[in-house]
């Protein structure tokens, strides 16, 4: 029996949680890509290592198709069955929508992880990724042979080595790059073959990019065509001038010194605690996992990933940072404008942080590479994030 449990965040960028189980077959979509390799993602070898089980092909291997022209994704909708044409006819019709991508949506477990996943046609879902990964001729190759792609964060940070086999519920798959897709919590992406070997439902993911339309307009009239259950996050959101401008944060909008007090200590009592991917504690975290555990003694309640942490109050300079503010870096070559990691400023030029995968919670100083900025918490903005 197919299910699905979902919960969706939209505020900036989407971030959507997924689980679902379906065997049921998946269609193409449309195509489109200009080449530009990169060197997360090597031309994929034919030759299996012995003795190691893989994903036996579902369909011969298509050429995927060059990249023609980008699409701004700006919306992802998820249904509870599949998409028919005339849902998608219904959703094209809409003012503003320029162009529209199907993709099957679940979560997998990766490795003992559970990744939340993409099962796409790798021709034309690549001209809704962010520029450096869908320019990558190797890396969707990788993909329409079978590999998987999986966010930098979670390679990275989360120790899945390229080219290195992983386990999932079909047999081992091969990491085949590192391609972050930039919508929100997704990370990994997997060819419609593959997905169906895996068990993702067929169809029920659609990519929607209107550049030109006030995304939450459109998101309304998308659940009033829909079935109900429907739910769509926003992406890359363009919204009016007024909710742009810079926003005045009256005094006792920030947290008092006995909340940073306590979020402090309570950071500091897991040092030596181990760093593991989408850990939320108590005794083990990722980097967002952390801010979000110790925030929550002091009674603050913060969203659960780095691009949702990253809009919880204004931003401050560097020079002027306090204990207990964040501090957030764009560290993916795969999305640069990505907020991939996250720290809380101790003070005197120093940090607490999860850092990685091999390594623990720790107080380190402060490093400016490819640093995004520093935020001072809300309590009332962080509650609102979803």
């Amino acid at each position: 029996m197919p299910f699905i449990v979902v919960a969706l965040v939209a505020v900036l960028t989407a971030d959507v949680l997924l689980l679902a189980r379906s065997g049921q077959e998946a269609g193409p979509v449309r195509a489109q890509a200009t080449l530009k390799p990169t060197p997360l993602a090597q031309q994929r070898r034919p030759q299996q290592q012995q003795g190691q089980q893989q994903l036996p092909p579902a369909a011969t291997v298509q050429p995927v198709e060059p990249l023609k022209k980008l699409h701004k994704p700006n919306l992802f909708v998820l249904t509870r069955k599949p998409f028919t044409n005339e849902l998608l006819r219904k959703v094209a019709k809409l003012p503003g929508v320029r162009a529209l991508e199907l993709a099957d949506a679940a979560s997998v477990m990766l490795d003992g992880k559970r990744v939340q996943t993409l099962a796409v046609n790798p021709s034309t879902f690549r001209s809704y990724t962010p520029k450096v990964t869908a320019s990558s001729d190797p890396l969707w190759q990788n993909v329409a042979a079978g590999d998987v792609a999986v966010s930098f964060v979670l390679g990275n940070d989360g120790g899945l080595a390229l080219h290195r086999r992983v386990a999932s519920p079909a047999g081992a798959l091969r990491i085949g790059a590192y391609a972050t897709t930039g919508f929100g919590a997704v990370d990994a992406v997997v060819s419609k073959n593959v997905g169906r070997t895996l068990g993702l439902p067929r169809d029920n993911a659609l990519i929607v990019s209107a550049p030109d339309t006030n995304s939450e307009t459109l998101r309304r009239a998308i659940l009033r065509r829909l079935p109900k259950g429907t739910q769509v996050a926003m992406v890359n959101p363009v919204l009016p001038q007024p909710q742009t401008q810079t926003r005045t944060w009256p005094s006792g909008s920030f947290m008092t010194g006995e909340q940073i007090t306590v979020a402090l200590k309570a950071a500091a009592s897991k040092l030596g605690r181990p760093y593991v991917w989408g850990a939320e504690g108590p005794d083990t975290f990722d980097c967002s996992g952390l801010v979000q555990w110790a925030f929550a003694q002091a009674g603050v309640r913060m969203p659960r990933v780095t691009h949702q942490q990253w809009v919880t109050g204004p931003q401050v300079p560097l020079s002027q940072a306090q204990p207990g503010d964040l501090i957030f870096w764009r560290l993916d070559p795969t999305n640069p404008d990505y907020i991939s990691h996250v720290a809380i400023y101790w003070g005197n030029g120093k940090m607490i942080q999860a850092p990685r995968t091999g390594d623990v919670v720790k107080i380190s100083p402060v490093h400016t590479r490819n640093l995004a900025g520093v935020v001072r918490v809300s309590p009332a903005a962080a509650s609102k994030v979803r």
